[in-house]
């Protein structure tokens, strides 16, 4: 299959790079809008920009060059009827994964451990009430969840030996006991957050390409501690995710 990962940073990128290996390292591909796509046998790797807007524009990104690549004629084709409803042309990407370090609620997902996304939700997505929070599909303008294709997001949970568990999208990480609380009271079963995985989710959507989502956890989500972050642990555990999970994106479809 072709796989695009998507992360938020280059440090993420790079033990992604690193753990589906190839010497020398690809050249990067730079692609419209500054954004550079390390390409190996297994997947394609680009680090997008932190939080959910800048993870779905790089992204679509992504998609849109790979598809008019693959497609060169869409580019000059005629603008379809107004009453049409266009849709872009297949991608040539069969998955997208979100994947990068993040929080990790406790116990459910310790320092260094990995979780894999059975839900990708955005948790901050809608508007507060006298009453609570009230997600953006309760408000009727959206939606709030992702869910990634469970036979193949399970099958590499078990893999990897990862918690199997909704995966938070933030805007703003965590650093509060009462948020921790707040969180954890509308998502029970949420192992961690992080702050890419939803925009990357929408922007997979809009391509029609399912979308799985791997954290590697650096930190308890909780109040602000960064003296016990362990970042490094964490990037080692998401390179070595990726090293057993490369032969697995190199199988057919």
């Amino acid at each position: 299959m072709r796989v695009l990962v998507v992360t938020a940073v280059a440090a993420e990128a790079d033990a992604v790079c690193a753990g589906l290996g190839t010497d020398p390292a690809p050249v990067p591909v730079l692609l419209p809008g500054g954004y550079a796509l390390a390409s190996h046998p297994a997947a394609d790797v680009l680090a997008a920009g932190v939080g959910p807007a800048a993870a779905a524009s790089g992204t679509a990104t992504a998609l849109a060059a790979a598809t008019l690549a693959r497609s060169p004629a869409t580019a000059t084709s005629p603008a379809p009827a107004r009453s049409a409803s266009p849709s872009p042309p297949p991608s040539p990407y069969d998955l997208v994964v979100s994947a990068g370090i993040g929080g990790g609620f406790q116990p459910s997902a310790p320092v260094g451990s990995l979780v894999v996304a059975d839900a990708i939700v955005a948790a901050d997505l809608g508007a507060g009430t006298p009453d609570g929070f009230l997600p953006v599909d309760e408000l009727g303008f959206g939606r709030t969840v992702h869910h990634p294709p469970p036979e193949l997001s399970a099958r590499l949970a078990g893999l990897l030996g990862a918690a199997y568990a909704p995966v938070l999208t933030v805007s703003t990480v965590t650093g509060s006991a009462a948020r921790t609380a707040e969180l954890t009271m509308r998502h029970p079963r949420a192992a961690a957050e992080a702050m890419e995985g939803f925009g990357v989710a929408e922007a997979a959507a809009a391509y029609g390409v399912p979308v799985v989502e791997i954290r590697a956890v650096s930190n308890a989500v909780g109040p602000r501690d960064r003296s016990a972050w362990r970042i490094g642990q964490a990037l080692e555990a998401l390179r070595s995710a990726f090293r057993q999970l490369s032969p697995v994106f190199e199988e057919s479809t």
